[in-house]
């Protein structure tokens, strides 16, 4: 049996060269409109120090307060997941908002600082071709390339993109090691002269500036559920991750910084402050190294943006802010969408902006402080309740290391903004709110997020609750009545067919039912006619249903109509893409409360128009909402002698929860069926619909019996017609699948 899992990071290295590509290339374009403001301004011997002292403080306070919510939420959702748990629905949407805009401006910075490296070396990529910017088409190109590599899961990033930042880490402590070696070990100086009133808005704008470096910080409690392990180690290996790269980070700022200031010239526009020093201080053929692993880590950066984009996609889908179809994994068990979106945006900003760092630099900071500043009072309001519910030393230490990060953050959010909101933070004051509203009309829509299916897993293992589910349930299922809507095509004649195999075994009765207009009534008595007489029997009744009218309301009002115990439909028009041009009957059936529909998708090969009901996948994810299927499950098995296969897939999502999966599965087989019926129990995949139709292929299973929605629950299902996992094997399988309607209450 092959294994149907993603990728996992390993360690915290693995993790870093991961995700760290963002804060590591910091040094790389900070400085230049660092300098370009002090040196211009005739201030750096003053100011410099300080500033840099200031942006390491803050590096580190803000660093020792990750390691708490690394801790608390594990989920991908990072400081948005706390916001939210702390302070409501209104925190984690505005976390969120800036996030999204952050992740973008992440990858916008990144892929212009890398359009400038290159233009370093080659001057004439500054001209245009054709028209159009060379710089942009290049940035362009660079931003398709990477939303298809993280679209192709983890370890392909891990693989392409790892092996730069690591180039890029080692590059660092080598320029670190150079300056010591040539120009001795200097620390910037830290004067109490650039507080007062002649140089401290410069002292605070350079302070501004450098800030850029502190965005890659979230981008690692987004990874945490990329890591391997349960929910501790996650999180441990994932702060190593951030200590790893801001460490790097913070020695380069100090030690190379002042080498920086020393041998440069901002006002030299050819090339940039870092390769300038980089010229002075390293042999040729090593700065011309430096430039290429330069651009490859920013790559890097931005696919770290992409995937931090993807994360934040699944912690907002778990959370019920955003589509399921938008965190909908693919086959390389990530969502496609967050990066491809991403991406257009991107391209439209540089297409429209044009392709120089400094024209995003002025948004970059301003938002990450204010997530910052959200997570560090969140942090710290849940210190002050543990230290009500607990009086301890480790709350109260908490309580006052977190406040002190969050008045950093904020002092430095305050700062930013009074600096910079004229140079494009003033945006903020539109983005948010609109992305804000994407979020409330989705959580209103979508309604409460399901109950943890860590919590009920518990529950059914260890309090035995599904004794009450069994004693509701219908376990006495049997099909009198099967209905069998005809439209004269040949669908129509394949699920007909189907039904009297059915019928044939549970001595049911057959309704072949046609909705005709007036005009056409003649001819469709005959069209039924031809059925009763040609199957009809002793053994096998058919009773044919017409009735006049419209054709949708009419056929739906006899699905509900309660008079029947199976529908059995075939329709062709089930792939998503013709969901959009062809209001096919098939949903419109499956979308209302009905009986059981036996569904069949009919294709060339022969499996998918017909089942012998031999081998039935029952795939389950915890939920009670999904087990109603089981007594419909046990019927047919007890009348073809099938095999039954519960699979379950552990969602990653969650905490690790496959060893109480297997118990889980356990306890339902033990409650609905007896030793004697061939019930297998399978935890198994990553990425639902995609492990089910593996398995399916896999096991040669002939059915696959599923509830038409699982843990999102029901009553959201006027604006989500059906689960995104049912639908995704609704239309991707061709497999004939039986719908159980999901059903709020429990049928006695």
């Amino acid at each position: 049996m092959s294994a149907h899992i993603s990728y996992k990071l390993k360690n915290s290295l693995q993790g870093a060269l991961a995700g760290g590509g963002d804060p590591a290339t910091s040094p790389l374009y900070v400085f230049g409109p660092f300098l370009t403001l002090i040196v211009g301004a005739g201030v750096a011997e003053v100011t410099f120090g300080a500033s840099i002292w200031l942006a390491v403080f803050t590096v580190v306070t803000v660093s020792a307060m990750y390691r708490y919510v690394m801790k608390w939420v594990t989920d991908g959702s990072g400081g948005s997941g706390l916001s939210e748990e702390e302070f409501g629905g209104w925190a984690v949407k505005i976390n969120a908002a800036i996030t999204v805009i952050e992740y973008t401006l992440t990858f916008l910075v990144s892929i212009a600082a890398l359009v400038t490296f290159i233009a370093d070396r080659f001057p004439i990529l500054n001209a245009a071709l054709f028209g159009i910017s060379s710089r942009t088409l290049i940035a362009v190109g660079f931003t398709v390339f990477i939303a298809a590599a993280v679209n192709r899961g983890p370890k392909i990033s891990a693989e392409f993109f790892g092996p730069a930042t690591a180039l890029i880490l080692l590059f660092l402590w080598v320029m670190v090691g150079t300056v010591i070696w040539k120009e001795g070990l200097h620390f910037p100086d830290f004067k109490l002269a650039a507080f007062d009133s002649t140089h401290l808005n410069f002292t605070l704008g350079g302070f501004a500036r450098i800030l850029a470096l502190m965005t890659g910080i979230e981008i690692f409690a987004n990874l945490v559920a990329s890591y391997e392990g349960n929910a501790a180690q996650r999180s441990r290996m994932a702060y190593g991750s951030l200590l790893i790269v801001m460490g790097t980070t913070v020695v380069t700022m100090l030690v190379v910084g002042p080498a920086i200031l020393k041998i440069s010239d901002p006002s030299d526009l050819t090339k940039s402050v870092f390769t300038q020093t980089m010229d002075a201080l390293l042999p040729s053929w090593l700065s011309y190294a430096g430039t290429l692993i330069g651009i490859a880590v920013l790559l890097s950066a931005a696919a770290a943006s992409a995937q931090g984009i993807q994360n934040l996609a699944l912690g907002l889908r778990a959370r019920h802010y955003i589509p399921a179809s938008w965190g909908r994994r693919n086959e390389f068990d990530v969502p496609t969408f967050p990066a491809w979106a991403q991406a257009f945006i991107v391209i439209a900003c540089f297409v429209s902006l044009g392709t120089h760092e400094e024209t995003y630099l002025a948004l970059y900071a301003a938002g990450v402080f204010v997530l910052l500043s959200m997570t560090g009072w969140s942090a710290c309001k849940r210190f002050v309740r543990y230290y009500r519910e607990i009086k301890n030393i480790e709350s109260l230490v908490g309580i006052i290391l977190t406040a002190f990060s969050a008045i950093c953050a904020t002092f430095a959010t305050l700062i930013i903004f009074e600096e910079r909101f004229f140079e494009g933070a003033w945006s903020y004051v539109l983005m948010v709110p609109l992305l804000y509203l994407v979020f409330d009309l989705y959580k209103k829509r979508l309604g409460a997020p399901p109950e943890s299916i860590d919590s009920r897993l518990s529950s059914v293992i260890n309090i035995r609750q599904l004794d009450v589910a069994t004693n509701r349930l219908n376990l006495n299922y049997k099909i009198k009545n099967i209905l069998v809507p005809m439209s004269g095509r040949l669908n129509s004649d394949i699920s007909f067919y189907s039904a009297l195999k059915i019928a044939s075994d549970f001595g049911a009765i057959i309704t072949p039912a046609h909705i005709v207009e007036k005009d056409k009534k003649n001819s469709t008595h005959q069209f039924i006619d031809n059925f009763v007489k040609n199957w009809s029997s002793e053994s096998i009744k058919v009773d044919p249903c017409i009735i006049e009218g419209d054709i949708k309301n009419s056929l739906l009002e006899l699905c509900e109509s309660n008079k029947f115990d199976l529908i059995c439909i075939a329709s062709s028009k089930l792939n998503s893409i013709n969901r959009l041009i062809a209001d096919s009957m098939a949903y419109k059936v499956i979308y209302a409360t009905t009986p059981p529909v036996l569904i069949f998708r009919p294709t060339d090969d022969w499996k998918s128009r017909s089942t012998a009901f031999r081998h039935i996948l029952v795939p389950l994810d915890g939920s009670e909402i999904a087990e109603q299927v089981i007594p419909y499950v046990k019927a047919w098995a007890n009348v073809y002698q099938s095999k039954i296969t519960l699979l379950s897939i552990p969602d990653d999502i969650e905490a690790d929860i496959s060893p109480k999966l297997k118990e889980y599965l356990k306890e339902l087989k033990s409650s609905y069926f007896n030793n004697s019926e061939q019930v297998d129990c399978i935890v198994d995949g990553s990425g639902a619909a995609r492990t089910i139709m593996n398995y399916v292929k896999d096991l040669d299973c002939d059915l696959i019996a599923m509830v038409s929605h699982g843990r999102g629950g029901i009553k959201r299902q006027d604006f989500v017609k059906l689960g995104s996992v049912t639908n995704s094997v609704l239309t991707e399988s061709d497999m004939p699948v039986l719908f159980i309607s999901a059903r709020e209450e429990l049928p006695l």
